[in-house]
């Protein structure tokens, strides 16, 4: 009799945790600058199972654009939505952002989006649609912020919540452009009371 030896199933992909590890790895070299042997060593696995998974490096990247945009962690957002004081909600959020900024715990600085993808728009088909439908995304979710503020009495009933999420949303990428250039976060924290007034209306 012929016994023959069972072949083992593989191990199943955990695709969060593999894509978690594909944008390191775009946030830090770039997307040009990210090769396979970079993104199949920092992900586990070999280019035939990468390519069967993701069909490409530009499916790998835009799939991982999606698996950023879809994870509800993002520092200034939860801290805006989480923090009951909208006053201290939308300081909190420009205090999040300038310490993303500067000390990010992966080591990466500022918002993926940003950093990373912003930058292919023009040269990655698919990832300007998919950045503008994530900022689409985050002025609504602020907008939302802002309207339970209305519905509370705290935020006037005639206070433009999408246009001032909108305004949020810019001023929070200035602050980032000016951490990443090095400006202090002591100078930056200085600006906040100011960006917040302008925020809700005040003054």
């Amino acid at each position: 009799m012929i016994i023959t030896k069972k072949v083992g199933r593989p191990k199943k992909l955990d695709r969060a945790e593999v894509l978690r590890k594909a944008i390191d790895v775009f946030w830090e070299k770039g997307y040009d600058g990210a090769s396979m042997k970079d993104l199949t060593e920092a992900m586990g696995i070999n280019s035939p199972s990468l390519y069967a998974e993701f069909g490409d490096k530009r499916g790998l990247y835009l799939e991982a654009i999606e698996s950023y945009t879809g994870n509800n962690t993002c520092g200034p957002l939860v801290t805006l939505e989480n923090e009951p004081d909208i006053r201290k909600a939308v300081r909190g959020f420009f205090e999040a952002a300038i310490a993303d900024s500067t000390q990010h715990k992966s080591g990466a600085k500022g918002c993926f989006l940003a950093s990373c993808v912003s930058t292919t728009t023009q040269t990655v088909e698919g990832a300007a649609e998919l950045l503008q439908s994530a900022i689409a995304s985050t002025d609504k979710r602020i907008a939302r912020r802002f309207d339970t503020e209305i519905k509370k009495g705290t935020l006037p009933e005639d206070f433009p919540s999408l246009e001032r999420a909108r305004l949020l949303f810019d001023l929070r990428q200035g602050l980032v452009f000016r951490a990443r250039a090095g400006v202090p976060d002591k100078k930056l924290l200085s600006y906040l009371k100011q960006k917040v007034n302008l925020v809700l209306g005040v003054g």
